[in-house]
């Protein structure tokens, strides 16, 4: 239960009234102003919203996609969820916060207006995998969310691209940082002090050429390497998380076995 979720429990039947409110009003509002995006965000907590009022009868997480939804409904900027106001599963907080830095990225890498509808359900299936998280008692749930979530990144990675700036290539079966790579930390590590970043994730990939098991393993190494270089160069270690992909997620989609050295990369995202 997040902090607002547990202030509005104990709230009198005024503040109750309000929630019935915000959940009535979504059953009908229609966008006005702002863009495709926050029009399809709008329609993805229409949903969350009669989910969780009409089947689960959680009236309070009702709410918090209906204020969502109503703010989206307006064209306002409305946000994936902080995982800070969500009691998690610590085993869970790792990958969330991996999750919630890639779906940033990708919005802010103008996903929600290249592919708008499918960004918005990116952002809805991250909100509704924090909250059957935190709850943990639906494994159907979290894994349909979760799904949902990774499904549509895929989706937009075919057509988002990752700044190059924020990609670091590798040679061919290495997880050594060419000279052009160690230029890209540096300045990466620069872009991280500047803007004060609290979170840094690292995430290795692979080409598909070679076992799936070596290949997690030298994601890994590649994202180790990349992680070493940024604190090299001033970042504090504490900043940085590392994950692999191996060759799960390739950039460029190729047939197995083959050795395409644009999926020999490590992407850092930072927020």
């Amino acid at each position: 239960m997040n902090q607002t979720k547990l202030f509005l429990a104990m709230a009198a039947a005024g503040l109750l009234a309000g929630c019935a409110t915000n959940i009535d009003q979504m059953k009908t509002v229609k966008p006005k102003g702002g863009n495709e995006f926050t029009a399809s965000l709008t329609e993805e907590y229409r949903q969350l919203t009669a989910l969780e009022a009409e089947y689960e009868r959680d009236w309070i997480d009702a709410n918090t996609w209906a204020r969502k939804g109503l703010a989206a409904s307006r064209g306002q900027a409305v946000q994936p969820e902080e995982l800070k106001n969500w009691h998690l599963p610590a085993d869970k907080v790792n990958e969330l916060t991996q999750a919630r830095a890639r779906l940033v990225s990708a919005l802010n890498g103008g996903a929600g207006q290249r592919m708008p509808k499918v960004a918005a359900r990116a952002q809805a299936r991250f909100d509704c995998w924090v909250e059957q998280q935190e709850e943990n008692h639906q494994p159907k749930d979290i894994a349909a969310c979760r799904d949902g979530f990774y499904q549509a990144m895929e989706a937009l990675g075919g057509r988002y691209v990752q700044p190059a700036g924020n990609v670091i290539y590798f040679q061919f079966n290495s997880a050594d940082l060419t000279d052009a790579a160690q230029n890209i930390v540096m300045a990466l590590a620069s872009e991280i002090k500047q803007k004060n970043a609290k979170n840094v994730t690292v995430v290795g990939h692979t080409d598909l050429s070679g076992p799936a098991s070596y290949n997690m393993t030298l994601s890994l190494r590649r994202a180790d390497a990349v992680r070493s270089a940024l604190v090299n160069a001033g970042v504090a270690p504490e900043q940085i998380t590392t994950s692999g992909r191996g060759e799960e997620q390739p950039a460029v989609p190729t047939e197995d076995g083959v050795a395409d050295r644009r999926n020999r990369r490590a992407e850092v995202l930072m927020q």
